[in-house]
């Protein structure tokens, strides 16, 4: 008997195990895995992200209004994973020192600003929200809600300019953020 509960136990185990590997590479057929990289002036910034597809729905707004991503509410900045910045030195993240590490980066998108935080939890998966508690920092960016229409989700950077500071720009639908970067110096 126990010789046969053992054994429903692992193929119960391995069954799972099959379907969460299937699962996680069917929704990404929906939203692609991408990185974003920024090698300039003696940095080196890696970001893995996943970009959903606008598909006509409203992405950003209320939540009353259906919006896909309401107004005050956690997102993970993509789909599926979290999404992870990873940096190989000091940076000065919209003015805020940041050691190098791999973060996981979300943020909380509202009408008027964004918060984006940094968290030392990178290895997630799902959309739950993330453990607040491992934030290493919050900070706020005000988004331009007319840009350019972008169907997918993109992440990407901007060059340096003079002085070397740089922009990450997150960029869906018609609301771009940018988040002013540079190195320590």
């Amino acid at each position: 008997m126990l010789k046969r509960i053992l054994i429903i136990t692992g193929i119960v185990i391995v069954g799972l195990i099959i379907f969460f590997n299937w699962f996680k590479k069917d929704t990404k057929k929906h939203s692609p895995a991408a990185t974003a990289h920024y090698a300039e002036n003696g940095l080196d910034i890696n970001i893995n992200y996943c970009r959903p597809y606008a598909k006509g729905r409203i992405i950003f707004g209320d939540e009353e209004a259906g919006a896909l991503q309401p107004f005050g509410k956690y997102w993970r900045l993509g789909a599926n994973e979290a999404t992870v910045f990873e940096n190989k030195q000091t940076l000065l993240f919209n003015n805020i020192e940041l050691a190098p590490g791999k973060y996981g980066m979300y943020a909380y998108p509202n009408r008027d600003k964004w918060t984006v935080c940094i968290n030392k939890e990178w290895d997630r998966w799902g959309a739950q929200e993330a453990d607040m508690t491992q934030d290493v920092f919050r900070t706020e960016v005000i988004p331009n809600n007319d840009s350019p229409f972008q169907e997918q989700f993109e992440i990407s950077f901007e060059s340096a300019d003079s002085s070397g500071n740089f922009n990450m720009v997150f960029h869906w639908d018609k609301t771009m953020v940018k988040v002013p970067l540079s190195s320590k110096k």
